[in-house]
């Protein structure tokens, strides 16, 4: 207990261990619709699907797949936003023991064509209007197979019929061949037989994701079914309180981000839960459909957060369906906090993840103890520990070093790229590149990645730390701090600002905050005030992104 101080704030409810079954993760959705043949399992703009219909779909896709000579270990990538095809191919690729390889739909072509390659994908399932994007990504290599479908396909009467008219034209019409197939006939003509491939749910993988291409080629981390079986499990224990066939997940965050994957995507399906799919995240359609739909679980990245408590109609719709949100991505403000909850009576929390640990590590106490700019405790059967960054050694508690985890949910490695797994994954420790602190209690902050550190004039600044005190401000909405170069101290601080609307702070504004609050050396020198911030899909603010717009403006 004395290495692992945060097991005596676990919840009764909540397990230290448990016995994860060895299946394949595409059992959650066989086991679901066993119990809850009829519970709608997807609700699409308006479109509703049960349990049995999906399964029947699934079965229909894992039997095409065999049909096309795809078999067990084969990649299929899948390049959709958060749609009914997607949950179709991607449980129907796990039932006959293929790979996924999720793909964001805004890849440009050579983004595309790495990631392609390199997994050495036989199929892609994408949208008719990325069809043109793929071929051109896949000229030098092109794939087996196309599987084209639309977001109107599954859209219900009368929105199928108008959607062509709402959208631009783009591209030329698809021509289908024996290579470029359409998706309803796919499954159509192939049948809904049971289908299952047995696999060996600690080796086989179900998923190659990608990461960690804003330094460099992006990484495959390989995810086996065990690990994502086991985090699923890890998420469901945390909530204890959730309930089989009642909870409504409100599906935001996009299931090509594995955060997304596993506590909608996979959460849901093992929860005989309903999943109320957005393709994107439009703040108008999510509060609509807060009113409407009334979701109890709605994960999501800070940003989700912020346009909720920012709207200027909020008072319009009623969110107290929330029972539980958890937030992840990037480190969660205490005022959107505080504020998120107080309008909308439920919990917001933050958590912590990685690709590498499918993804999720570290939580705050939903209904117990939880402390305010935390990440939390680790997830049952999870192990962590701060060490030094050079020596390796464990640091004494309270001090900073670098992050590392153990636990089912981490994965066997990085597709293809032996060095960078022996970097990263040694004697079944992942090591983070996360600079943390624990504290007497056992609660885990995260100060930033290494590589965000801000070294001005010998000083090190966490970026965090100051991005909290300038989102104290009345009129911050949002702000982003980073180190820019200075040829005196180093680098020096720099914060990135957008105000909230009506606001007119300006620069000495903020600096005379920041002082108040802050020592000295960590009070930012420059201020660059914006409308908005280069975001990934998921809502995480792209910090490499601003200082590389930086770098170009003074090599100008």
């Amino acid at each position: 207990m004395n290495n692992k101080p945060w097991l005596e704030h676990y919840p009764v409810e909540v397990p230290i261990t448990y016995d994860y079954p060895k299946q394949n993760l595409a059992q959650f959705l066989i086991q679901s619709t066993e119990r809850f043949p009829e519970h709608i399992a997807l609700d699409f703009l308006g479109k509703k699907m049960s349990y049995s219909v999906l399964l029947d779909s699934v079965y229909r896709f894992t039997n095409a797949l065999l049909g096309l000579g795809i078999r067990k270990g084969d990649r299929v990538a899948i390049m959709l936003p958060n749609c009914p095809q997607a949950v179709i191919a991607y449980y129907g690729t796990l039932l006959m023991g293929g790979i996924v390889v999720m793909t964001n739909p805004l890849y440009v072509p050579r983004e595309l064509e790495y990631q392609l390659k390199d997994a050495d994908v036989q199929m892609i399932v994408t949208l008719d209007i990325l069809v043109d994007r793929v071929k051109k990504a896949t000229e030098k290599a092109p794939l087996n197979y196309i599987l084209v479908t639309s977001v109107k396909d599954y859209l219900p009467f009368p929105k199928n019929l108008l959607y062509p008219l709402t959208q631009k034209k783009t591209g030329k019409p698809v021509t289908y061949s024996n290579s470029v197939l359409p998706f309803l006939l796919f499954l159509k003509h192939s049948t809904a037989v049971p289908t299952q491939t047995s696999i060996d749910a600690n080796k086989d993988l179900a998923l190659i994701q990608y990461t960690g291409g804003t330094t460099g080629l992006a990484k495959g981390v390989m995810l086996t079914h065990s690990n994502l079986v086991a985090n699923t499990i890890q998420t469901k224990l945390w909530f204890y309180r959730a309930k089989m066939g009642k909870e409504r997940y409100l599906a935001a965050l996009p299931f090509f981000h594995v955060f997304g994957m596993t506590v909608l995507l996979n959460q849901s399906v093992h929860m005989a839960g309903t999943l109320i799919l957005m393709p994107r995240f439009d703040i108008n359609q999510v509060l609509k459909s807060m009113d409407r739909l009334k979701p109890t679980v709605f994960p999501g990245a800070p940003t989700m957060y912020i346009a909720v408590i920012n709207h200027p109609d909020l008072q319009k719709y009623d969110l107290s369906s929330v029972k539980v949100c958890i937030s992840g991505a990037a480190s969660l403000p205490r005022d959107v906090q505080d504020r998120f909850e107080s309008i909308t009576g439920g919990k917001l929390i933050e958590g912590y993840g990685l690709t590498e640990a499918s993804p999720v590590t570290h939580v705050n106490n939903i209904w117990e103890k939880r402390k305010i700019g935390s990440i939390g405790i680790p997830f049952p059967d999870t192990e962590a520990r701060i060490i030094h960054p050079d020596s390796g050694e464990e640091m004494p508690q309270g001090e900073i070093g670098e992050l590392i985890i153990r636990g089912p949910q981490v994965m066997r490695g990085y597709w293809k790229q032996p060095e960078e797994t022996f970097k990263t994954l040694r004697d079944g420790w992942l090591y983070t590149g996360d600079l943390a602190r624990m504290d007497a209690e056992g609660f885990f902050y995260i100060l930033d990645r290494r590589k965000d550190l801000i070294i001005a004039g010998g000083y090190n600044i966490y970026p965090r730390e100051v991005e909290e005190v300038l989102f104290e401000h009345p009129d911050v909405e949002e702000a982003v701090v980073a180190g820019v170069m200075d040829p005196y101290r180093g680098e020096t601080v720099k914060a990135y600002i957008i105000l909230k609307e009506g606001s007119t702070a300006n620069e000495e504004d903020l600096q005379r905050w920041c002082k108040d609050k802050l020592a000295v050396y960590k009070v930012p020198k420059i201020y660059e005030f914006r409308d908005t911030f280069p975001k990934t899909l998921v809502g995480k603010v792209l910090r490499r992104k601003l200082i590389e717009e930086d770098n170009n403006k003074t090599t100008k």
